[in-house]
């Protein structure tokens, strides 16, 4: 297919991948985005006159996607990521453990990783070993998906390493409770992280805000390559007109045509977003309905002297106490125009955002006191508590994800929630955008 003018719907992380790889091809790209920046829901938001995420994020070195795309436009990744060995590490005296992988070739620093953790019993150790061992010969595949829940039980996984290591993982991978997460997807990420090269378990913590990071050198990328890029425009309907697509377009930095004809077109919204826009198109209801899990991260200013003495923690966190924290980054460490700033992050928080959001900021600012031992910590300058309510799809056993491809010709969809062994990551935003742009050419 001779595609000559793509329009990409959706400017996320995945419509940004799209278009970026369509414009590498030599396609003219135009992307439109409702929102005024770009990024969906992985962006930057600007807060107290400071420039914040609406997430704290961490990327892994098996992000080969990802990472292929930033460096495409230009980006320099060891300017942009802090690269930490995989670790596991919560304050002293919290009653957590402290693993930390030396920077040793795959799989000797998962070993030495096990033998040096503090915080770990021997029962504990021998169960982490067992799961690595049984998992690496079963190729990280099972014959049916259960939960997570049932994986760990069959591994003869103890309550503490549950709860120290496996829970956190798969929260922050999955953004779904163990009770109902996939244990397939976890062991896929697993595979590319722990079991692969000593590299890719690697975290990559950003320096720089969530839109600086991809989307805003996107864009000067497809604009250099001829393309354009529309924020506050919203697509309202697309039409097919003979071989080619046409948009209603609405919005005060839209094209000044309200109507644009384009070869193929990539939708790149949320699922319910692009339900409504193919319905319009087949006549039908063409996605499945997912459920979704919200994340949280609340942020807390305080003197420039509040320092972590490293990047991030894990948390102890229990509901029961109000302690519903789970990981701490402080941000003054990742970035030097950030002085004091601590990022706290709640995944799948449906119960921490039942409360009021002052009453949570002062829940986690008494748990980071308790924590961290510093009572100083209960009183910050300021708080702001954001929550993504449908951050990701819950990455249940056997969730169906529809593919890339449609049943028109020259309309395929993008997004982090389409066919793809990875959860609703950055990654799987960058593989399906890039799947996406691959179908329209291929």
């Amino acid at each position: 297919m001779n595609i000559q003018r793509v329009a990409i719907i959706g400017g996320g992380w995945s419509g940004c991948a799209a278009a970026v790889e369509l414009s590498h091809r030599g396609h003219h790209t135009t992307l439109f985005e409702s929102a005024r920046t770009l990024g969906g829901r992985a962006r930057c938001v600007e807060l107290h006159d400071k420039t914040l995420d609406n997430g704290q994020h961490i990327l892994l070195g098996a992000y080969a996607e990802t990472l292929r795309l930033m460096r495409m436009v230009g980006i320099d990744t060891d300017e942009v990521l802090l690269r930490l060995p995989l670790q596991m590490r919560y304050p002293e005296n919290s009653g957590g453990m402290d693993f930390i992988a030396p920077r040793l070739p795959a799989p000797f620093h998962m070993l030495v990783a096990l033998i040096r953790a503090r915080g770990l019993a021997l029962e504990d150790k021998l169960s982490l070993a067992r799961f690595s061992t049984t998992a690496r010969w079963m190729d990280w595949r099972l014959n049916v998906d259960c939960s997570v829940t049932e994986l760990l039980d069959r591994f003869d996984q103890t309550p503490h390493l549950i709860k120290l290591l496996w829970r956190p993982l798969c929260l922050a991978a999955l953004n779904t409770p163990l009770e109902i997460a996939s244990a397939q997807v976890f062991l896929n990420v697993l595979h590319d992280s722990l079991g692969g090269a000593r590299s890719a378990s690697d975290m990559l913590i950003p320096r720089v805000d969530l839109t600086t990071l991809f989307p805003q050198k996107a864009v000067a990328f497809i604009e250099r390559h001829g393309g354009h890029v529309y924020t506050g425009s919203t697509i309202e309907k697309i039409t097919q007109n003979g071989t080619h697509w046409r948009l209603n377009i609405a919005g005060q930095n839209a094209d000044p045509r309200s109507e644009q004809n384009f070869d193929a077109i990539v939708i790149a919204t949320q699922a319910n977003q692009a339900t409504q826009l193919l319905d319009d198109v087949m006549g039908a209801n063409t996605l499945q309905d997912f459920s979704y899990q919200p994340i949280t991260t609340c942020y807390l200013q305080y003197g420039p002297g509040v320092k972590l003495g490293q990047p991030f923690f894990a948390l102890p966190d229990d509901a029961a106490t109000g302690h519903w924290g789970q990981f701490v980054f402080d941000r003054g460490a990742l970035n030097s125009a950030q002085p004091g700033l601590l990022a706290v992050v709640i995944s799948a928080s449906t119960e921490a955002i039942a409360l009021e959001q002052q009453i949570l900021a002062d829940a986690v600012a008494t748990q980071l006191a308790q924590v961290l031992q510093q009572p100083e910590l209960k009183s910050p300058v300021w708080t702001k508590i954001i929550s993504e309510k449908r951050a990701t799809f819950s990455c249940t056993p056997e969730l169906i994800r529809p593919k890339n491809l449609t049943a028109l010709t020259g309309l395929v969809l993008a997004g982090d929630y389409t066919a793809s062994e990875y959860p609703a990551t950055l990654e799987s935003a960058a593989r399906s955008g890039v799947a996406a742009a691959r179908c329209l050419i291929e």
